[in-house]
């Protein structure tokens, strides 16, 4: 883990500790004891929700040996436990999944190509789902705080612009400075394999070529941020705070977006806790309800998270001991 890596991990730690101890330690702990069978229901939300993000992967490997539902749910779901569970930003988790898509032998560019498009139609279906997210808060005549839905509006339009500016530079070249600058990197340090990077921006455009492709990718990616809102409904009667579909929807849309600004922190630490704090305060729930809602979701992150590490590093374990007998027959 690099240093900057450690000391962001470091002070968001000390900020979720502080609001923990700020607010109340026995009554969070006291509503996390009730949750009873609603956690059951989380659960289960979040694994239909990992299922339809592996959806909206699959339109976009265009090659024969892509994996099916299930294998395309295994890799979402890896990549989701090592970005809630390993110390490591969470960037690191789409390279972990386009790793093991590599290792089924599907071709480099292509694994390559479809991440970084799967990333522009996540993160602009995240944009449509947080300006729907918006709308109902402007229309929930309870909720309060103009200074709260001004820095929405505008944390919204940022995201808009930068999703907008990633998509054009994947589109208009960015992977043709990728081709050039990564080979020389890699020959640096000896490593020559990434020459094959060669015709990686092509293979981009020719991806976007096929709006069909585009489309069922983001509608998949649309559907998992609307059961992430009945996921976020459920929590809520968990920890017996009485809510409907819309303040359910208007605290996931928001609290996505606020643990998406943490990205360079991981799990999002300290800043998810935050974000929640500020966002439930829109509609009267204190801290301590906002803070037992963030630690429903982590305990969900770990009761999901660790099988899903531990298959992830028996898949490794056991393909390197099936290459080991491979080896050794070699003359």
């Amino acid at each position: 883990m690099i240093w900057s890596t450690a000391i962001s991990l470091l002070v968001g730690l000390s900020i979720a500790i502080a609001l923990i101890v700020a607010n109340d330690p026995g009554e969070i702990l006291r509503l996390l004891l009730e949750t009873g069978w609603w956690m059951l229901a989380v659960l289960a939300l979040n694994v239909a929700q990992i299922f339809a993000s592996g959806l909206g992967w699959g339109p976009l490997i265009d090659d024969p040996r892509r994996p099916g539902v299930f294998g395309l749910a295994w890799l979402r779901w890896v990549r989701v436990s090592a970005n809630a569970l390993l110390p490591i930003v969470q960037a690191m988790g789409e390279l972990i999944r386009a790793q093991l898509l590599l290792r089924r032998g599907v071709n480099k560019l292509r694994v390559i190509a479809s991440l970084a498009i799967d990333l522009g139609t996540e993160m602009a279906s995240q944009i449509v789902f947080s300006l729907l997210g918006l709308a109902a808060l402007l229309m929930i005549p309870h909720a309060t705080g103009g200074s709260a839905v001004t820095l929405a509006v505008v944390g919204t339009a940022l995201g808009a612009g930068l999703t907008g500016v990633f998509i054009a530079a994947q589109r208009w070249g960015l992977f043709r400075l990728v081709e050039r600058m990564l080979p020389k990197l890699a020959a640096r340090v000896g490593w020559t394999s990434l020459g094959e990077l060669s015709g990686l921006h092509d293979t981009v455009v020719q991806l976007y070529r096929e709006p069909a492709r585009l489309w069922r990718s983001g509608v998949w990616h649309f559907a998992s941020w609307l059961i992430g809102v009945l996921e976020t409904w459920a929590a809520l009667h968990a920890l017996g705070i009485e809510a409907g579909l819309a303040e359910a929807l208007v605290i996931e849309s928001l609290g996505q977006a606020a643990r998406s600004a943490g990205f360079f922190i991981p799990g999002a630490l300290g800043v998810q806790e935050g974000g929640y704090v500020l966002i439930c305060a829109l509609f009267g729930i204190p801290p301590e309800q906002a803070i037992a809602l963030v630690l429903v979701r982590r305990l969900r992150d770990i009761i999901l998270g660790v099988p899903g590490i531990i298959s992830w590093r028996w898949s490794v374990a056991e393909r390197r001991a099936a290459a080991r007998p491979a080896a050794r027959s070699l003359p």
